[in-house]
């Protein structure tokens, strides 16, 4: 009987540990509000993803097997296409994120951060200046971007162009043997004489 009783009382406890305060609680709804920018962003670039490889793929046989008269129309249909895909998505993974985001962040938050800690962290997130950073965020990436490419453009598109007569030969190599021809290699070079 006291077994039963010791182990009941343990599972009260267990639960009890399981659910935040109320204060805790309100303090995670608050992150997640804070939060939901990033949150949402997320939700777009699952929907901006699938449509970017799309793109990347269907672009080799636009310029190779599209006549040239015909490419521009067809990827303004395309892009279209992509964007009436975006409109009607987006808006509906954003806002199932945002519903989801209790259940996954919101406990990853319960089961990691003191109520203290919840309390300094929305302290960071409420900062004026976090906010100002966050939205220069675009703007400073892009421009170490342009200078990053503007700086390292002579020395990384040598580098680019021994990858592409690489992957090239390898490609055609490849095409030939499946062909029937041989591939079309490099002579070996004379062997030396030896030495005595």
């Amino acid at each position: 009987m006291k077994k039963v009783l010791l182990v009941a009382l343990m599972a009260v406890a267990g639960l009890a540990q399981a659910e935040p305060t109320a204060a805790k609680k309100e303090l995670i709804d608050k992150v997640l509000k804070l939060h939901q920018p990033a949150i949402t962003a997320v939700a777009t670039q699952l929907v901006e993803r699938p449509a970017a490889i799309m793109m990347q793929q269907i672009n080799p046989a636009i310029q190779f097997r599209v006549p040239s008269e015909k490419r521009e129309a067809l990827v303004k249909d395309i892009q279209g296409d992509v964007k009436k895909y975006a409109d009607e998505t987006a808006p509906l993974l954003r806002e199932r994120a945002l519903k989801l985001a209790p259940s996954t962040i919101g406990v990853v938050l319960d089961e990691k951060f003191s109520e203290e800690e919840l309390k300094q962290l929305v302290t960071i997130l409420e900062s004026p200046v976090l906010a100002k950073f966050s939205q220069l965020n675009g703007d400073m990436a892009r421009s170490l971007v342009e200078k990053l490419v503007a700086d390292s453009r002579s020395t990384v598109e040598p580098k680019i162009k021994v990858m592409q007569q690489s992957v090239g030969a390898r490609v055609n190599a490849a095409i030939e043997a499946s062909n029937g021809a041989a591939p079309a290699t490099k002579p070996a070079p004379a062997a030396k004489p030896a030495s005595k």
